[in-house]
């Protein structure tokens, strides 16, 4: 089939992809030029394994390719897939002007009947709301349940397929889509446009609810001297429960989960239903409350052990060095949307702090973000005479640093564990002291 996908960030460009991938043939479409150009050269421009190679293979194969161009992808072909951003505003709630805009720049272009599949993440009504100012175009709602360095496997091979439909035909259109996928055994769950609208911030809700959950666990194992990794063990046993999601640590982050909590808060407040908005807020608020303590670790430690550097403005953190090592906003990626690591380097830089960043993958990205901070082209050189260590995000490498190694490049031998990253054992029989998020707050 010929398909068209309307905004080629992180979402639409991995759909194009995958939809070339299996067969189709696609136009993407974007209003950046310079995107436009790297996509057509077969680079995405962003981190995400294989993508690349997808890109590259279709592109040169002729099956796939990108235009900023409207009116061509109306030529192209009769369905259009959605992909553009649906960012949160400061009270929570979608900005879905974007959404707005590709509809409404497509429609104009339309001279036949067409279908316009949303993938983007929206509150429940949208695609009535666009159905009324299109014209000529139908829109049915199809959400993405991608993971972000995972998302080309999640497209290709989906844990389900949810499309929303307010007609048979828009129904027979998408089914005859994905049956390369689904005859390989996904399921397809069939749906009105409200629900399939709802729920991929459903999804993203719940696991949200998880993990603050567990984190809300770890404190009251702190405050009773238990231990919360054998806790969600024991917890994650229970098929109904289920270990995934079950970590405790810093929190989550990056562009999904927060924005769809604060989505789904935002839409149930309107909506009246005041018990849904609580339980979502609060959800937000745990999750929340872990970067405070990780910095409240942090200034008790330097308290604990004061140095020869004076404190400024009375705070324990003003005037220390402290190596973060992390920023993206989990390992495998190098998306620092939202990433509690860089958040919490950012507060302590803003309390007086010498903080250096390192990251195997996020650098660019976070530089961009925080040019305020320090950054070091490795862990060890992070370490320079630094106070304390706060690792902050669980990439393999950090768990393989020598602890030994570490001690001598450091000022002070502390570490704040704020995500289960290294091995508390293997550090302490050294000498370090270890300071774990997690409940751990045990001296060599």
């Amino acid at each position: 089939m010929r398909l068209s996908v309307i905004g080629c960030g992180h979402l639409g460009a991995v759909h194009a992809a995958c939809m070339a991938e299996i067969g189709h043939e696609v136009l993407g479409v974007d209003v950046d030029e310079g995107k436009v150009d790297l996509l057509n050269s077969g680079k995405a421009g962003f981190h995400e394994p294989g993508l690349d190679e997808i890109l590259m293979r279709n592109v040169a194969a002729g099956r796939l390719r990108f235009t900023t161009n409207f009116a061509e992808a109306a030529e192209f072909g009769t369905t259009h897939f959605l992909g553009v951003a649906t960012p949160g505003r400061p009270d929570g709630s979608y900005d879905l002007s974007q959404v707005r805009a590709a509809v409404t720049s497509l429609a104009r272009h339309v001279d036949m009947p067409c279908l316009v599949v949303g993938k983007s993440t929206v509150p429940p009504g949208t695609a009535a709301s666009l159905q009324e100012v299109a014209e000529n175009v139908e829109i049915a709602w199809n959400p993405e349940f991608l993971r972000e360095g995972c998302a080309v496997r999640d497209t290709l091979m989906p844990d389900r397929i949810v499309i929303g439909v307010a007609s048979d035909s828009a129904g027979m259109v998408l089914r005859e889509i994905y049956h390369p996928l689904t005859d390989m055994g996904t399921p397809l769950v069939v749906t009105d446009l409200a629900t399939a609208e709802l729920a991929k911030g459903a999804a993203n809700a719940f696991l949200s609810l998880k993990i603050s959950f567990i984190n809300a666990m770890a404190d009251i194992c702190t405050a009773m001297n238990g231990d919360v990794r054998a806790l969600a063990h024991a917890l994650g046993l229970d098929p109904r429960i289920g270990p995934a999601f079950l970590k405790p640590g810093i929190g989550y982050g990056g562009s999904c989960l927060p924005k769809d909590v604060r989505g789904l808060a935002a839409f149930a407040d309107q909506a009246g239903e005041r018990q849904a908005n609580e339980l979502l807020t609060l959800v937000d608020a745990i999750n929340s409350a872990r970067r405070d303590r990780v910095v409240t670790m942090i200034e008790e430690a330097l308290r604990a052990d004061p140095a020869t550097c004076p404190s400024r403005a009375g705070s324990s953190v003003g005037g220390r060095r402290i190596a973060v090592w992390g920023a993206a906003y989990k390992p495998g990626t190098d998306d620092v949307r939202d990433s509690p690591g860089l958040d919490i380097a950012c507060r302590l830089h803003r309390l007086g702090a010498d903080v250096t960043v390192y990251d195997p993958m996020a650098m660019g990205n976070a530089l961009t973000v925080s040019p305020e901070l320090a950054y070091a082209d490795s862990a060890l050189a992070a370490l320079n005479q630094a106070d304390v260590v706060v690792v902050v995000a669980a990439w393999p490498e950090f768990a393989e640093i020598s602890p030994a190694a570490a001690g001598s490049a450091a000022g002070s031998m502390t570490v704040v564990d704020a995500c289960q990253g290294i091995d508390v054992a293997t550090w302490q029989a050294v000498g370090w002291r270890v300071l774990s998020l997690t409940g751990s707050h045990v001296e060599p």
